[in-house]
């Protein structure tokens, strides 16, 4: 039965796959039980007439060699896109299937989407970390907004099945747009979610320059919850936390996995009918890939992907980001720390990558 015709008939399970993953990434790669050897005993035993008989008992472990799932396994490629984020990604899913003996090569800064599709197409590439709202919307050109998560996935899901490709389980992140404002301003105004600013008599959003026009920006704001600021000021990625503190605006477009959301000083209003969607990564996979690699080489990037909390993809973009770390190193770190390195692999983590910027 093919890969396709199997998650058609599971296709109500898909999410439930990626709760299954959670419990998975606790078991990881770690240790096995060490087998020890049983030293050699003596028993005694004497009888009434003294008549003394001694039995040694030895024995011997034998020692076999596992091979890891991914021995033997076709060369395979996966790829990541040119953002800070995407890098780590991609050298998670890289470090992870190349502990487990997969012949993994990273291709970096793989192109726009059309590049990326011929390649999963064509068998150059068998792997790439995208965003839902992404896939949905650029890819399989969903219209109608979704409803929830399940929705947003499984609408994906049958587009990417009907052209030979599949999404693995999703992260618990999600990375979309978001509102935030200053500590102080949120306390002092009462300010929770995004309709709480409809009371602001003035209102200075800030933003990318795209997020004026776009249908998911500006006018979904308005038209959803009534809120119409009083200016928007188009401002430089990054720049946005710096404008909040110095009160050139009172409520931001950020993104959910920034870093400085670290700090606590900018909290995020409450979008409570989610009109920024479902920013989940979801790794698509070509189904001949899958096919040709094993279930080990979807179960270990469903492991790492289960992994990926909000916090914990907030920290690794922070160690990126703005300490200036280099994404294979953040990731074999993360990795070592869950069980699914060895310690000793960090030193060798960025070979066989490439760049095609």
């Amino acid at each position: 039965m093919s890969r396709g015709a199997r998650f058609i008939g599971s296709i109500g399970s898909a999410l439930a796959c990626g709760a299954a993953a959670v419990g998975l990434a606790g078991c990881g790669a770690g240790s096995r039980p060490a087998t020890a050897a049983v030293p050699g005993t003596t028993t005694v035993t004497t009888t009434a007439t003294t008549t003394t008989t001694t039995t040694t008992t030895a024995t011997t472990t034998a020692t076999t060699t596992v091979s890891l799932p991914g021995t033997g396994r076709p060369p395979v490629t996966i790829g990541d896109e040119n953002t800070p984020e995407q890098f780590v990604l991609g050298q998670l899913y890289y470090q992870a299937l190349k502990a487990e003996g997969f012949a993994v090569s990273l291709n970096q800064s793989i192109g726009p989407t059309q590049v990326i599709l011929q390649a999963l197409a064509n068998g150059q590439l068998a792997m790439y970390p995208e965003y839902l709202n992404t896939w949905d919307t650029s890819v399989a050109g969903t219209q109608d907004a979704s409803r929830s998560l399940r929705e947003a996935y499984l609408s994906g899901q049958h587009y990417a099945l009907r052209h030979g490709l599949e999404l693995l389980s999703e992260t618990p992140f999600s990375d979309t747009s978001a509102i935030a404002v200053a500590f102080d301003y949120a306390v002092e105004n009462q300010l929770q979610s995004i309709p709480d600013l409809i009371k602001m008599s003035h209102l200075t959003l800030g933003g990318p320059p795209q997020f004026q026009q776009s249908p998911g920006g500006l006018p979904a704001l308005q038209s959803t919850y009534g809120v119409v600021p009083s200016t928007f000021t188009p401002l430089e990625l990054g720049s946005q936390y710096q404008a909040l503190d110095q009160g050139r605006v009172q409520a931001a477009v950020v993104q959910t996995t920034d870093p400085q959301l670290l700090s606590g000083s900018y909290p995020l209003l409450h979008d409570p009918a989610d009109i920024f969607g479902w920013g989940n990564i979801v790794p698509v996979a070509s189904a001949r890939a899958l096919d040709a690699e094993g279930p080990d080489f979807e179960a270990t990037i469903n492991r790492v992907s289960a992994l990926l909390t909000l916090p914990t993809m907030r920290e690794l973009n922070a160690q990126v980001q703005l300490d200036g770390q280099d994404p294979a190193a953040v990731a074999a770190q993360f990795l070592e720390q869950e069980g699914l390195l060895p310690a000793s692999s960090s030193s060798t983590s960025t070979s066989n990558t490439t760049s095609t910027g």
